[in-house]
């Protein structure tokens, strides 16, 4: 048999994985077989096993691509002009545009790395890299002075995760979630805990939020900067 080319084996391997990703997101880590994955591939286990000999390695194949994707499309965010906009597109990309079953596949790992040591060793890396980077942009953002947050790197970093594990949960679990109506709301939200210089920014983040009429709105953004100017006089006080 001759050898197939790199990129017939990588792409090979991505349609397994994308098989995978289905199966676990359906039946989840336990109730999903070896078998199973190779039928929703249309492969033999044979061809399987070529690239992947248990769950576990197929696992670790879907993080390694996972946390790939990821350093992807968020390398560009510390260069954007936009701040809050960069970061509302990867927001956009991962909890509205890209399918249920991804973010199901999510939670499903998320549960079994806190039984499985293997799968939680893996799971804790892509989540470690996350948090990671999402910290050393924010360093980076203040040292540069294009925003001024509230708290420290670590915390604003914990409440950005919370934020987006929250969004992930509720489109995993919850039928009737549309997570479009709650982006603007949602971005606003962390235009608050980075507290952008660029005040463009923070208007054009109200103003894209989607209150019930125009006299809320206007409050809505009243309201915003009324806490920005608050929070803004208060850091300065305790800093001189």
């Amino acid at each position: 048999m001759p050898k197939l080319k790199p990129d017939t084996q990588r792409a090979r391997r991505q349609h397994i994985l994308n098989a995978a990703e289905v199966c676990f997101a359906r039946s989840g880590f336990h109730g999903c077989t070896m078998q199973e994955i190779c039928k929703e591939a249309g492969i033999s286990p044979g061809a399987l096993y070529v690239y992947f000999a248990s769950k576990e390695d197929l696992i670790a194949g879907l993080a390694e691509r996972d946390r790939n994707e990821f350093q992807e499309r968020f390398a560009p965010i510390a260069e954007a002009s936009d701040i809050l906009n960069a970061l509302r597109a990867i927001g956009e990309q991962y909890f509205i545009k890209e399918p249920v079953h991804k973010r199901l596949m999510c939670v499903e790992i998320g549960v079994e790395s806190t039984r499985n040591k293997r799968v939680g060793e893996i799971f804790r890396s892509v989540d470690t890299h996350v948090y990671a980077s999402l910290r050393k942009l924010f360093e980076r953002l203040e040292q540069q002075g294009r925003i001024a947050p509230f708290h420290d790197a670590t915390i604003v970093t914990q409440l950005f995760a919370v934020i987006g594990d929250g969004m992930m949960w509720r489109r995993a679990t919850d039928p009737n979630f549309n997570p479009e109506k709650l982006m603007s709301a949602v971005v606003e939200l962390v235009g608050f805990l980075l507290n952008p210089t660029d005040q463009d920014s923070v208007h054009e983040m109200t103003a894209t939020a989607s209150p019930a009429n125009d006299d809320t709105k206007s409050s809505a953004a009243t309201g915003t900067s009324e806490k920005i100017n608050a929070a803004t006089t208060c850091d300065d006080g305790a800093r001189s």
